[in-house]
């Protein structure tokens, strides 16, 4: 059968974790995939994610499947990590939340049940954004079209232009923006241009679409889901795609959900009634394990604090690693100036670094990074940040 078809090509970012793992140099450094990393280099389990798994393991009582939608508790504590608890959404049960295989499929998901009802919409996505975008909604059979977003000169938003393109976009089209920590860029709206882009949105008919994938990595909980709460405020309908693998540290157990929020109770529900016939010809029904840890811990006051401290120790360790690239930079006199990443947000970076250094930090420091130059900052400690800094100094100002 396959004699005659070529290999598909490696994914650009998990190929690169198949050729660090092979590497055999100690001094390597891994700065490419996005997976959260502590000091040791490890990408831990959470301790709270151990408490709720002994609970689960204590009680849990049967292997049966859950609902197509999922469990009911857990769609009722990712609404509320959503739009908070007194949210207007969650009172006026608009909102209709299932869990999905992951962000990833919580994309796929929603793009499957979009085309069935705007078969001739294109999804505009931004200008970088994560590649992974691209094939799930093509695969979900839709054109793609780019709307402005970051200004390489500047190193941050471009909203002019993200103004300009969103103003453009055709009513019954589909907008993908990300709703913090912005993959590859780092850089996000502010409050004021998050409410700028959902009054266009309103204006203009097309449809958002919120990929939610690092809530909490940015400045915090409820800080990361202003643009939620900006589209929510708006009465229009939406989707948001959730992923808990990073805030959760919960990469293996594929947690997520998609959520789409309408204007009345009575449209979330028949919302809610094709998001299940679409789900089911996919995977049927969600695997469990993950979903109840999350369940477990969002409604479990002790387990939420806990899960809260964690969470804060993971965005202050990045934000850490932030600070000591830029300082250990300018002490080597690296040409260029490197301060926005500082100001940027998430796990991720636009460094700079052009795809010639890049090259070379592979091939002659074993230090690999995303081509375009996106960096992982969770994947610096304070054992390689030196090593980090030393190499990129000596191909920048050799």
């Amino acid at each position: 059968m396959w004699q005659n078809i070529e290999a598909a090509p490696a994914d650009s970012i998990l190929g690169l974790t198949d050729a660090f793992r092979s590497d055999p140099n100690p001094q390597k450094v891994n700065l490419g995939v996005g997976v959260y990393k502590d000091e040791a280099g490890r990408t831990p389990i959470l301790n709270c994610v151990k408490a709720a798994e002994k609970l689960l393991l204590e009680r849990e009582s049967t292997k049966s499947y859950l609902p197509i939608s999922g469990d009911p508790l857990y769609a009722a504590e990712v609404q509320k990590l959503l739009f908070g608890e007194a949210g207007e959404v969650i009172a006026s049960g608009r909102a209709a939340t299932a869990h999905a295989p992951g962000g990833t499929g919580a994309l796929r998901v929603g793009g499957d049940l979009l085309k069935k009802f705007y078969p001739n919409a294109k999804v505009w996505i931004s200008k970088p954004t994560w590649a992974n975008h691209k094939g799930v909604f093509k695969t979900a059979g839709f054109e793609l079209a780019e709307y402005g977003y970051y200004n390489p000169t500047t190193r941050a938003v471009d909203f002019e232009a993200v103004v300009a393109s969103l103003e453009s976009v055709p009513a019954g089209d589909i907008v993908l923006l990300h709703a913090c920590c912005h993959n590859p860029s780092g850089v996000d709206l502010s409050r004021d241009q998050w409410q700028k882009v959902a009054a266009i949105g309103a204006a203009k008919g097309w449809i958002p679409f919120l990929d939610f994938a690092y809530q909490g990595f940015g400045e915090g909980v409820a800080e990361d889901r202003f643009g939620i709460e900006a589209f929510a405020a708006t009465g229009v309908d939406f989707f948001i795609a959730s992923s808990f693998s990073k805030n959760f540290g919960l990469y293996n157990e594929r947690t997520g959900a998609l959520t789409i929020v309408s204007p009345t109770a009575k449209d979330a529900a028949v919302a809610m009634s094709h998001l299940k016939t679409t789900i089911r010809v996919i995977y049927s029904n969600p695997p469990a394990h993950g979903g109840l840890v999350v369940a477990t811990i969002l409604s479990t006051p002790e387990l939420h604090a806990q899960w809260l401290e964690e969470l804060a120790a993971m965005r202050d360790r990045i934000k850490a690693m932030r600070v000591a690239l830029v300082e250990g930079l300018a002490a080597r006199n690296v040409k260029g100036d490197f301060s926005s990443i500082i100001t940027q947000r998430g796990m991720f970076s636009f460094s700079g670094l052009s795809d010639e250094v890049v090259q070379w930090l592979r091939a002659n420091k074993s230090i690999y990074v995303v081509g375009g130059g996106r960096i992982n900052l969770a994947g610096l400690t304070q054992a390689n940040i030196g090593y980090v800094c030393d190499a990129i100094a000596e191909a920048m100002n050799s």
